[in-house]
């Protein structure tokens, strides 16, 4: 993998790589317009990441029933080496109903969905696959016909990995019970629900560092739609205080914020505007002072 010129909010190693530490989640591309001048406007903010020092890409197969994918591969899949792509298995896409997607936790649905991960990003490995789990809300819980033993999934993906079609295994929406649990397997990487309003996963942070894993939590500003329902770090008071202190927005600070929490910490925000792309990134260079800090987490 080429190392980019800039990299913001630093660099972490992740499975031998160096990476800078914001990445780009694929949720709000996911969601736009599949016509020919949107097509080209995402796929153009897709290669303006990437100029930005941008290499992780987080994305799903049930995002925008393969829109995200869809997009990637449009822009990255003559460029294979400069990108790290992560994505998700553990849930199938539904159309037509009140939530995109439905559990599909099964061994065989997992394979399943890798490979469908590699035809929709043609390529012929993951770099990072996230185990999905769905044994509490927020968000999908599973029905008894798709409680599966984590270890059941876990020695499923560690045969893809030996097979060559994953290069690494992580784990989303777990408990540090899990994690324990699964550290055997070589997990890389960590993906829960944490931002500075929503601190519960506190142990589970740095349980990841202790063990050298990624943590990369996903709504690092809060909100999630009306089916998490998650404060807005953004409408913080404290937060919006520090910004007009600083002279950013409180956006940046939050996802700053996160960086200045662990150095393991990777941030992946998304957006469907490259004007707000680079604003998300220019938050890797804001100082927060450790009186900041104290307040913002006061």
């Amino acid at each position: 993998m080429r190392a980019p010129e800039n990299n913001p909010g630093g660099t972490i190693d992740l499975n031998g790589r160096r990476l800078s530490r914001m990445g780009y989640g694929m949720g709000s591309l996911g969601r736009a317009s599949d016509s020919s001048d949107e097509r080209q406007e995402s796929v153009g903010l897709l290669h303006r990441a990437l100029e930005l020092g941008v290499q992780m890409f987080d994305t799903a197969h049930f995002y925008g029933a393969g829109h995200s994918n869809a997009l990637l591969a449009e822009a990255f899949a003559d460029r294979r080496d400069d990108v790290f792509l992560a994505t998700k298995v553990g849930a199938r896409v539904v159309t037509g109903g009140k939530v995109p997607m439905a559990a599909a936790q099964k061994p065989r649905e997992l394979r399943e969905s890798v490979e469908a991960n590699l035809e929709s990003l043609r390529t012929d490995y993951l770099d990072l696959v996230y185990m999905r789990r769905m044994d509490f809300k927020p968000g999908l819980v599973v029905g008894e016909d798709q409680l599966v033993p984590l270890e059941d999934q876990l020695a499923e993906l560690i045969s893809l990995r030996e097979e060559g079609k994953i290069r690494g295994i992580g784990l989303s929406h777990v408990r540090p019970e899990q994690v324990e649990s699964a550290l055997p397997a070589g997990i890389l990487a960590v993906q829960n629900i944490y931002n500075l309003l929503d601190r519960h996963d506190e142990p589970l942070l740095q349980l990841t560092r202790a063990h050298g894993a990624a943590w990369i939590p996903y709504f690092p500003l809060g909100g999630g739609g009306e089916f998490f329902g998650l404060p807005r770090v953004t409408e913080d008071e404290g937060v919006v205080d520090v910004a007009r202190e600083l002279g950013a927005t409180p956006q940046q600070v939050g996802l700053a914020w996160l960086l200045a929490r662990s150095s393991n910490t990777m941030v992946i925000s998304g957006t469907s505007s490259v004007e707000h792309l680079e604003e998300n990134l220019a938050a890797g260079a804001l100082a927060l002072s450790p009186e900041m800090l104290e307040r913002l987490e006061g």
